[in-house]
Order: structure tokens, then sequence, then C-alpha cells
């Protein structure tokens, strides 16, 4: 890969049930379109030499056995729901040598202290995950040479963060988008950005609210990510969305 080349891969592209849903047996859910099979949204960004994960959801062990490369240099966490967080105690296996570098809002890491103390101890047990925490706020931040720009959305009342990497905008589990974020988004070459469903959700942007936002930010292309069976099936998504703007599904990788 070039220097320049930012690549994505998608390690889930899944809302927090994942796809097929336990107990549903829609079309979507019985599926046998692997595309149609969805584990708990997260990515990976590879980026001017540095390996970025994105999320760390409960499918993160199952992701990276499946990854193309399971080389990691740092993690970025949008917001602290349990899809985006659960997987984090499997990082272990890239601590050995050092902490994993971890970036995040206050509001994130302070409930990371809480949901798994043990990571954060002064006097850790042998062989738990450990992490050298980043403060992130409003303001771009370097991780491992890149620079990352914060991109504030509310997923509902939750602030939470997407981030622009390069060419990339990654944007999960918004609700709604400032004028002024989608101002500063607007022409960014590859655009990921969440559709819960067709129908409308109250802390998600479905298919319609989604495709309003991509109309004014006008990407180069867009992906859709954080999707439940209610999307319906990949392979009747072309029917439905506009020219530029995909489904992104599991193992799919994007270079820009």
């Amino acid at each position: 890969m070039e220097p320049t080349t930012l690549e994505i891969e998608f390690l889930g592209t899944g809302t927090s049930t994942g796809v097929p849903m336990l107990r549903c047996y829609c079309p979507v859910c019985t599926s046998s379109d692997v595309r149609d099979m969805r584990l708990r949204t997260s990515a990976i960004v590879r980026y001017q030499g540095a390996r970025i994960l994105i999320d760390c959801g409960p499918d993160f062990r199952t992701q990276m056995l499946r990854a193309s490369d399971d080389n990691l240099d740092a993690v970025l966490i949008t917001h602290i729901h349990f899809d985006h967080v659960a997987g984090l105690d499997d990082l272990r296996v890239y601590c050995y040598e050092k902490p994993m570098p971890l970036y995040g809002r206050p509001d994130v890491l302070r409930d990371l202290h809480q949901r798994i103390p043990y990571c954060f101890a002064s006097d850790p047990y042998p062989g738990v995950a450990q992490f050298e925490e980043h403060v992130i706020g409003d303001e771009p931040f370097l991780v491992e040479g890149v620079r990352v720009e914060p991109i504030p959305v509310m997923h509902y009342k939750l602030p939470i963060c997407g981030f622009r990497i390069g060419p990339l905008a990654y944007i999960t589990d918004a609700k709604t988008i400032a004028d002024e974020v989608i101002e500063r988004l607007k022409g960014v070459p590859l655009l990921v950005i969440n559709a819960l469903r067709i129908e409308p959700h109250l802390s998600h942007m479905c298919l319609s609210e989604t495709l309003a936002v991509i109309d004014r930010i006008k990407p180069g292309k867009a992906y859709l990510i954080h999707m439940s069976d209610r999307i319906g099936l990949h392979a009747d998504s072309p029917k439905i969305l506009p020219e530029g703007v995909e489904l992104a599904y599991d193992g799919l990788i994007v270079k820009v």
C-alpha cells in the first residue's frame, strides 16, 4: 500500500444485536448471503504507517481472527455503549510489551475505569489488558503521527465522536449532526456513516435521514454501517440507494 493511500477494513457493520439477530427469522436474518451477516460495528484504518482500530465491541476476537492483518497500534473509542467497548479485555494479547494507546472522551475513559477497573489498576493482575490513556476533546490530535480530527455528533442525548483521518470521515451511531460539522465535511473523499434501518428510530439515523446528510456533504463515496436486519437484504440495496452510496459489509476493504 502506498504511504498516501488510506485503507479501511470493515470488521463489523451491524447494530448492537448483530445480524442475524437471535430469535429472528426474517429474510435478512435467514439469508445465506455473507454480506447480510453483520458483527457489531468496528473498523481498522491503515494510513501513513499507522494501524488504528475504531471501537472494540463484543465480537472483536472473532473479527481479528478473520481480519486481513491483525496488527494494531492504537484504539479510538467513539462512545461508551457496550457494543463499542465490550471487547477491550481481548486486547490483552496486544499489551504484552507495552500498554495499548487508547483515545476517548473524558466520560468514556471514566466509565471504562468503572467497567474494567483491573485494566487500569496501579498494580495490575499479570496478563490483563493495559492502556495508555489519551483524553480527547474538540481539537485534532496525533495518533502514531497521524492527524485525527474529532467529529462531534449526537447519539440522541449522548455526545459522541466520529473521526476524520486524512480522506476518511467515520461516523457511527449519530442521530443528529450540527450544520457546522456538515460544512466541515463537505466534499470528503470517503464517508462512512450509520443508517440503522428504513423506519425512523429514536437515537440513530434511519436511511432517509442518512441519505439527506450524504446529499449535503456530497462525498466522493459513501458506505453505510451500523445496520440492523431492517435495512433489508444487501442484494436489494442498489434499488434503494443513490449512485455513490453502498452498504458496507463485514470484511470489505476500501482504499482511497
